[in-house]
């Protein structure tokens, strides 16, 4: 077999155990090319069925969560109940099929209730059907315009804030319809009249409701067995269905979904009303669910790269085609009697973890949705009203996203998420951006203004400390403190900000210039404690802030010895790194590891696998020694470590590709070149004992010379090098868990070489005793967007 051979993501005949494909560590280094397989999961070959199982199942899954939650919206809003079902069809057939971003699930969308709810209150519900076509055809101008991605300039603060403030006023509304009662007109009236409400509960929609979000809540938590069985079923269908049986055999006085017959269905009708109005209303729609599912869009791009099955290559979404597709589902939603359409992020995310591998699951749950609101209306008339007004009420509360909270609260900008949400719920929602959009300014523009410097002195160093962006207006306070260093000090000046003007530059330029002239020393610092190139001439031009871990000498050593590294090292981690990567990691703590890869290498600390991999925590698992050696199951001096991370890494983990990654000027094959096999058996020869195979090999006649695609190797440690990755996968071979897993065709190997003095790595194309060269392919960077627009 040709284990080593780079096998392409999309190659449908690469099978795991379960029949499905596999990704490998190739992928992380080749874009794979061509599209991905037409069909999924299928036994045989020949011709598929056009619609992949994987798709088909992932439909059946977004539309029992989409029939609930359409309804629900549909009551939310005042639009006739018909109305959502006719948008989640829409959203799922014309968006789907149009749209650029092959998993995104469009429909009614909570988002768009308020400003829909306050649209027809104001003008109706047939003119909000012609706002809804306007709107479409604006998002088509925006799409033909190419202007998509101005809309994610939008400042996150102000998108997340929008949206709880949205949430906020949807709770507040469906509260009224939970306790039995009717919503009022604005979230601040809906509160106003809540203690009137609350003193005239009616107890048979309190109790529909409360038994609604029990079960939404307490669904996706059951434990066992029994939980992953019954979380098949969607929590929202689980809780919707359970509360209209519990009332349908308790025979509770509740109102029920009535469903007119289509024949009455109301169609739209020409705008009427204020021109100014009606093209506020238009912006509306169009801005808020333009902007929301360009949002959801980008989301989706995130979880498909982060899931692992099934491995079928999904591309990116192309925001200004996403843009036009939304823009026709609105056009025909609202020609048809629909909501307005929008990107959802909760079906969206659904459908992925549902497996969808193509934008047919999308169009398959809209044509489910359809032959629900034809079929099964005698069913859906049996839905409590209270039931669907919890559900929306659940919606709208977990809005008010607790993630999304951290991540502004993280980044300083809690004032412009709290304006934007307070302004929403008390003006409504384009009011209530616009008022966020001028608080984002104001912060900037404050932040731009504010710098906080001071100073102070750890055992015999001065530390400077300017927080924020230095500009002319912070030169007088930053002069005043660099004036009461004193003469012949060491000083370490730290900058925490990302912009220096040039009066800035120049004060701490002379500043420094005067400094080391009277006998001190100078350093200039990052927030992270990474020494950065210095506002001077006299700076080494190859300082960077990366330079720490780079371990290089740029001129002289400093007269003072620098900090301990590591220490240093650990301080820069938890204030900047472990803020960014906290969640990633609790999460991994939380489900354990699951890496696709086990990547075995050399003990070198030139080797950073993590960067030259692109990997990240979770991805690999990673077996390091000295001179990325294999030994041979019951070798004599054998090293059970290295047999145990195997077994450990195809039997437990089950890893799709293990990776031998040999590098240039490897000190282990130095030493087995140069050194006797005679003399003491110090543990360092005892351990390079498993790479005589691979010096045995290099000298065998027998036996081809592993190369460099292009050119021959340098000298003979590189060719030991090259040798050695080759034999040490024939070692892997002969591990009992690793041959099982390549008989069975679930596993694969790889070889890779590393040249540190080039930072180029290089693939093995062929490790098979049977062949003719062993030679080690160059890897080609990906081109960038830019490199691609020239081509």
């Amino acid at each position: 077999m040709s284990s080593c051979v780079p096998t392409r993501t999309d190659d449908p005949s690469r099978k795991t155990k379960d029949n499905k494909p596999r990704t490998s560590l190739i992928s992380r280094f080749q874009r794979p090319h061509g599209p991905p397989p037409p069909g999924g999961g299928g036994k045989g070959g020949g011709r598929r069925f056009p619609i992949a199982g994987a798709d088909f199942s992932a439909s059946i899954s977004v539309f029992l969560i989409a029939l609930p939650l359409s309804l629900g919206i549909a009551l939310a809003t005042g639009a006739p109940l018909q109305a959502g079902l006719v948008a989640a069809a829409v959203g799922g057939i014309v968006a789907g099929r149009l749209g650029g971003s092959p998993l995104q699930v469009s429909g009614p969308a909570a988002g768009l209730t308020v400003v829909t709810a306050d649209l027809i209150h104001r003008y109706g519900w047939r003119t909000t059907c012609a706002i809804t076509v306007l709107a479409g055809l604006t998002q088509l101008v925006l799409s033909a315009l190419r202007v998509a991605r101005s809309a994610l300039a939008v400042s996150p603060a102000i998108v997340h804030g929008m949206l709880a403030g949205i949430g906020v006023t949807i709770a507040l509304a469906q509260l009224h319809i939970v306790l039995g009662g009717t919503p009022q007109s604005s979230a601040v009236d809906n509160v106003r009249a809540l203690p009137a409400q609350l003193a005239g509960l009616h107890p048979a929609a309190v109790s529909a409701s409360i038994l609604t979000v029990a079960v939404l809540l307490l669904w996706p938590r059951i434990p066992g067995r029994a939980g992953r069985i019954v979380r098949k079923l969607p929590a929202a269908l689980a809780a919707v269905a359970g509360t209209t049986a519990f009332a349908t055999v308790a025979g509770l006085n509740l109102t029920r979904v009535d469903l007119p017959s289509w024949s009455s269905h109301a169609l739209p009708e020409l705008p009427e009303g204020p021109v100014l109005g009606l093209l506020a209303a238009v912006l509306t729609i169009t801005l808020v669910g333009s902007v929301e599912s360009l949002l959801s869009a980008v989301a989706v791009d995130k979880l498909v790269a982060g899931r692992k099955k099934p491995a079928v290559r999904i591309p990116r979404a192309h925001l200004d085609r996403e843009l036009a597709g939304q823009g026709a589902a609105n056009i025909v939603s609202g020609a048809l009697g629909g909501l307005p359409v929008t990107g959802v992020a909760v079906r969206s995310a659904a459908n992925v973890s549902a497996g969808g591998v193509s934008r047919n699951s999308t169009m398959l749950h809209g044509l489910w949705v359809a032959v629900a609101a034809l079929l099964l209306v005698p069913v859906l008339d049996l839905i409590p009203l209270a039931s669907l007004a919890a559900l929306v009420m659940v919606v709208g509360v977990q809005m008010v996203n607790l993630t999304h909270l951290r991540s502004v609260k993280r980044n300083r900008e809690m004032m412009v998420y709290a304006v934007t949400l307070a302004s929403v719920v008390i003006t409504g929602v384009l009011e209530g951006v616009m008022i966020g959009i001028a608080m984002a300014v104001a912060v900037a523009l404050h932040r731009l203004t504010r710098t906080r410097i001071t100073s102070d002195e750890q055992a015999g160093v001065h530390r400077v400390r300017a927080r924020g962006q230095l500009t002319f207006l912070a030169v007088p306070r930053l002069s005043r403190t660099l004036a009461q260093i004193p003469p012949e000090a060491d000083c370490v000046v730290e900058l925490d900000g990302s912009f220096m003007d040039h009066a800035a530059y120049e004060a701490l330029h002379d500043w420094q210039t005067s400094h080391i002239a009277q006998g001190g020393t100078v350093e200039f610092t990052g927030r992270a404690g990474g020494r950065i190139s210095e506002p001077a001439s006299e700076t080494h031009g190859c300082c960077r802030p990366w330079t720490p871990w780079r371990n290089h000498h740029c001129g002289e050593r400093p007269p003072r010895a620098k900090p301990h590294q590591l220490a240093n090292g650990l301080s820069s981690f938890q204030r900047n790194t472990a803020p960014l990567v906290r969640d990633e990691l609790a999460r991994l703590a939380r489900e354990g590891q699951q890496p696709s890869q086990l990547f075995l290498t050399c003990a070198d600390s030139r080797l950073v696998t993590s960067m030259i991999t692109a990997s990240g925590p979770g991805d690999l698992f990673t077996v390091r020694n000295v001179g990325n050696l294999v030994p041979l199951p019951g070798a004599e001096s054998g090293d059970d470590s290295v047999a145990a991370a195997i077994e450990y890494a195809v039997d437990v983990l089950e890893v799709d590709s293990i990776t031998i990654c040999g590098h240039s000027g490897c000190g282990a094959m130095q030493a087995l070149l140069s050194t006797p096999p005679t003399g003491a058996q110090t543990p360092l020869r005892r351990w390079l004992r498993h790479g005589l195979p691979s010096l045995e090999r290099m000298k065998s006649r027998h036996r081809s010379w592993a190369r460099i695609s292009g050119r021959l190797p340098t000298d003979a440690v590189e060719q030991l090098c090259l040798t050695n990755v080759v034999q040490q996968l024939e070692h892997l071979r002969a591990h009992e868990a690793v041959a099982r897993r390549l008989a069975e065709g679930t596993l694969e190997l790889h070889g890779m070489y590393f040249h540190v003095g080039e930072a180029q790595a290089y693939l093995l194309a062929s490790s098979d005793e049977h062949e003719i060269d062993e030679v080690f392919d160059r890897v080609a960077p990906t081109p960038s967007a830019l490199e691609k627009s020239q081509a």
